[in-house]
């Protein structure tokens, strides 16, 4: 292990030396360990178990037999190859709670797929009339932020909605992306124009054979201005890039291609009229047979000065891509293209809240981003994961009127601008940090919690905490002897990962990294399913939608936080 790395426990024990005394006593009462004494008392039980629990401890045999085995997200293909750490314990005895406590009784909690599956439909309808997005910042979104609010006053909660003024782009017409072969009269007086007998256009298919990518700029380009397309490899050679000034850049979207704000930059710095990527490297021949459909990709808007207003930024499907490279790169014929969008303003991004208020203000939030991308209805991205936070504030709100008050206030809230680059999340965490610091427990992000039937492989479930994980674990237990068949059907991964290692690619990462000063962290549990061939695509559609799989991460964390909340009260 590096010297950058430290053991799961060592890092939480790092954490709570800014912890009030409320909080420390709630964590000893949470291990067993006596909560009477001063902070600093407080504190030093729960960096050393009492003599007693170290005698368990000792009786136990589990005398810390943890190792720690290497697994890279390889089968997620949007998540970013990252390093985690699988801890399990020694001659499969089963994984020990910290200082091997007894094992709490659980209570499961319900849910209620079919209910799940109508909140799912009931965002998709809300997309747009033609392309079925969600898109930050349109009206669209807003009605989607306004009617979770509404799920959440219905569940019997508090509901707020705050926006949030971030950098964001707007389609402002449906793109055209065509090529002409002109007709026989030699030059053309007006190259595939009404007066060019013979000419003959194909026009590609929007979101089917082409998408644009985030931020893209504004730019036309007409048949007459015949204006070059060059192949660009995979955009590695400067002098390619050079080569290309004042035309179309076209890169084949290979394993080692650069990302999109890199080729996005390059053709900025190289002055090119639009960019063109071939998708040769996702979903090829999953959901069309030999083909790879075009899909979104954004951009880090932070890493550019001034946005390329005037560049159109497309991905093509790899057969459009081959066409383009023989009819008009080693052919004859000319690309027409009409982009037009504004990617130098802001525009509001909505980030909707429900509230069970606790007997203490420390709090655990579920989360899930509403947005989806401008091209799809992202049925599993993450339509998914916001209908799974909708069920579990109706259910956690049914146990608020059975059980009475938390002891932790339990808040629900969805996402704008994550597909853009976290601003919904970012921002809020940026407006409540002082509150966060103070009195964040934990924050659960689902983010394509969901299992594709014919494609299953299984969820990864995830956290920063060991202590957290560790709970985890004995539920997936439990849950394996009450629903054996979803336990059957599903593989359930788990991994502790430190708190530095966790990734930054969903709305987990500001609640990790920027709710505390740099160098300490928030805590997260985080759940991706096996996702869908069809993400960022027109196909993420409700026939691909999985509402059973859904239960598997809404029961088990959801039953985590009903054991944090009410501890072992029986319904």
């Amino acid at each position: 292990m590096g010297s950058n790395q430290t053991n799961g426990t060592e890092c939480m024990m790092a954490d709570i030396d800014k912890w009030t005394v409320d909080q420390l006593k709630r964590e000893l009462k949470l291990r067993g360990y006596p909560v009477k004494g001063n902070k600093a008392e407080l504190f030093e039980r729960l960096n050393s178990p009492p003599p007693d629990e170290e005698q368990k401890m000792a009786e136990s045999g589990n005398d810390g037999y943890l190792q720690m085995i290497a697994f890279s997200f390889a089968n997620i293909p949007f998540a970013p190859s990252i390093l985690v750490f699988l801890v399990i314990t020694a001659g499969g005895a089963g994984w020990a709670l910290l200082n091997s406590e007894p094992v709490p009784d659980y209570q499961l909690i319900e849910f209620d797929t079919e209910r799940t599956r109508t909140f799912a439909q009931d965002l998709v309808n809300l997309g747009h009339p033609e392309w079925e997005g969600r898109m930050s910042g349109t009206v669209e979104e807003a009605a989607t932020a306004e009617s979770i609010k509404q799920n959440f006053t219905n569940a019997g909660m508090g509901a707020t909605i705050e926006t949030f003024s971030v950098p964001m782009f707007e389609i402002l017409a449906e793109p055209m992306l065509r090529m002409c072969q002109t007709g026989g009269i030699v030059p053309p007086i007006d190259p595939c124009g009404i007066s060019d007998i013979g000419s003959d256009i194909t026009e590609f298919t929007h979101r089917e054979q082409y998408v644009i990518q985030g931020y893209s700029g504004t730019q036309q380009i007409n048949f007459a201005q015949n204006v070059a397309v060059i192949d660009l490899g995979n955009g590695s050679e400067d002098s390619d890039w050079d080569s290309a000034s004042g035309g179309v850049g076209f890169v084949w979207g290979k394993g080692d291609v650069s990302g999109n704000t890199d080729l996005f930059l390059r053709a900025q710095e190289s002055d090119l009229f639009a960019l063109i990527i071939v998708n040769e490297k996702q979903n090829c021949d999953e959901i069309i047979s030999g083909d790879c459909v075009p899909y979104f990709k954004s951009v880090d808007v932070s890493r550019f000065e001034t946005m390329p207003a005037g560049i159109a930024f497309l991905m093509v499907s790899k057969t459009v891509g081959e066409t383009i490279s023989e009819e008009i790169i080693n052919g004859t014929q000319r690309l027409g293209l009409d982009v037009r969008v504004d990617n130098e303003g802001t525009r509001d991004v909505s980030v909707p809240c429900g509230v069970i208020p606790g007997l203490t203000d420390d709090v655990i939030i579920f989360g899930a981003h509403h947005d989806t991308v401008y091209n799809g209805p992202g049925a599993v991205d993450d339509t998914s994961g916001t209908a799974t936070v909708l069920e579990l504030a109706t259910q956690f709100g049914a146990l608020y009127d059975k059980l009475g008050t938390p002891e932790y206030t339990i808040k629900f809230c969805t996402w704008g601008g994550e597909e853009e680059g976290l601003f919904g999340s970012s921002a809020w965490v940026q407006a409540h940090q002082e509150e966060l610091q103070d009195h964040l427990r934990l924050y659960v992000n689902l983010d394509m919690n969901h299992v594709d039937a014919a494609r299953n492989d299984g969820f990864t479930l995830f956290g920063n905490s060991e202590f957290d994980i560790q709970h985890i674990y004995h539920i997936r237990e439990k849950f394996n002897e009450t629903y054996p068949s979803l336990s059957s059907k599903y593989e359930i991964r788990l991994y502790h990962i430190n708190h530095a290692d966790m990734p930054n690619n969903s709305d987990h990462a500001p609640f990790v990294f920027d709710v505390y000063p740099e160098g300490e962290y928030g805590r997260a549990l985080v759940c991706y399913g096996s996702g869908s061939a069809e993400y960022h695509t027109y196909l993420d559609r409700m026939d691909r939608f999985n509402e059973e799989s859904l239960a598997v991460s809404g029961i088990i964390y959801g039953s985590y936080a009903r054991w944090l909340a009410w501890g072992e009260q029986i319904d």
